[in-house]
């Protein structure tokens, strides 16, 4: 965890007293519903669902794993953890006494865990001190199913009674149900996807759509770009400038700006000392996102590199085609459910097994395009060379565009199942 810490950056107290367990002050409040959001990406999704805990009336304990997913949480509950209706904390480490700490400290009435976050002795305490738990948009690849069969042939059944200690099962598709019947799990209900309900700010949208007019060029957001990723759409913007080979050079539409988006804070300067080197010419986002003067120095640039945290929404606002990264090298993908939600087009690359359901109905629809292996040796040159034909057909990306909208649209409501299912859940314990 600390080297984990020490590559991500960000205050993550890998030896506070909190990771054990150990709580210098006496929780002061009412039996919490406790949220698990382990990183960014959980929290994010798990904000509709804490809006609706909020609003039924919940005091709600919210625990992180990761520096990104806490910094996220206290911007996005900022105002509910100032009037004491939210409280963020670590999760404590898997150990026995830790969890066991954290249970009799704050004694949470109920826990939700976001997505995949089974951990045995967690369980193990929730069963000792009689927390039902239940776990929410939950997820379950065949990979992650293989990994639980491997861990269950070291430490037998270790796995599979974890997953059978959980009291509901929300699942996101049918597979992932099936998959998690298989991995232990029982009271299975599927409900959908979490990040189909996500709360974009108006505000943010807006000015980034208001950028994107006053600037006046095609804009192309390379987002959430993670280890290695960055030098491979670096060199494919390096290929494609000067000859401006796959552009077409007699059109009207000017260059695209490009929007490199690292994921994690720590790459920001590794990304910028890349474009420096293959002499590409950018400018950062932090220095120019105040200064209204700064359009001729957007102009003249090949690159904006957004080195900023929390506006993802702007940027996907501001931009006609979204390449949504974690997907060029094997990392599983991102989310791309928040581009298309503003109407932002996708193209993702060939590792999207974290979010394969969702990619392949994007695809099917007509919103996305999955750049394959088996179709080139250059997967990131690719992507960018789609972007532009996309670019040179403006019906067909606005058709795009509607289609991304209509598509979250109809895979909106996960939240309200999720709490109808809950409310019941704990309605019938409460009877019984």
């Amino acid at each position: 965890m600390a080297h984990r810490a020490r590559r991500a950056g960000g205050d993550w107290e890998i030896f506070g007293a909190e990771r054990f367990g150990a709580y210098p002050q006496p929780w002061d409040g009412e039996d919490p519903v406790w949220v698990h959001a382990v990183s960014l990406g959980e929290t994010r999704a798990a904000q509709a669902l804490i809006v609706g805990l909020l609003a039924r009336g919940d005091r709600v304990l919210l625990t992180h794993t990761t520096a990104t997913g806490r910094a996220e949480g206290a911007r996005l509950f900022a105002a509910e953890i100032a009037a004491g209706q939210l409280y963020q904390q670590w999760l404590p480490y898997d150990f026995p006494g830790a969890t066991r700490k954290f249970f009799q400290h704050y004694q949470p009435r109920l826990g939700i865990l976001i997505e995949r976050e089974i951990w045995p002795n967690l369980m193990h305490q929730a069963q000792a001190e009689q927390v039902p738990m239940v776990l929410a948009s939950a997820r379950f690849s065949e990979q992650a199913l293989g990994h639980v069969r491997k861990i269950d042939r070291f430490f037998p059944d270790l796995m599979q009674e974890s997953y059978a200690a959980l009291d509901l099962t929300l699942a996101q598709t049918q597979d992932d149900a099936t998959r998690l019947y298989l991995a232990g799990a029982n009271n299975i209900v599927v409900v959908g996807n979490l990040k189909f309900d996500v709360l974009l700010p108006t505000v943010a949208v807006e000015a980034g759509r208001g950028w994107r007019a006053r600037i006046k060029r095609p804009i192309v957001a390379i987002a959430s770009t993670r280890e290695g990723e960055d030098a491979m759409f670096v060199s494919a913007i390096q290929s494609l400038t000067g000859a401006c080979e796959g552009w077409d050079t007699q059109s009207d539409l000017p260059e695209p700006l490009y929007l490199l988006i690292p994921r994690h804070p720590q790459r920001f300067d590794e990304a910028a000392a890349l474009l420096d080197s293959a002499g590409i010419r950018f400018i950062r986002w932090s220095s120019i996102r105040h200064d209204v003067h700064a359009d001729a120095q957007i102009m003249q640039a090949q690159v904006v590199l957004c080195d900023t945290l929390g506006e993802m929404p702007f940027f996907y606002a501001a931009s006609e085609i979204a390449i949504v990264a974690g997907s060029f090298a094997p990392h599983g993908g991102q989310n791309l459910i928040e581009a298309c939600a503003v109407g932002t087009p996708v193209i993702v690359g060939p590792h999207t097994r974290n979010f394969a359901d969702a990619v392949q109905g994007a695809v099917e629809t007509g919103l996305a395009m999955q750049i394959s292996l088996s179709e080139t040796s250059d997967p990131a040159l690719r992507a960018l060379t789609c972007a532009r034909d996309w670019l040179m057909d403006e019906p067909g990306l606005q058709k795009r565009s509607a289609q991304a909208k209509q598509w979250v649209a109809q895979h909106t409501g996960a939240t309200n199942r999720m709490l109808n299912e809950i409310s019941e859940f704990e309605t019938a314990r409460a009877q019984a």
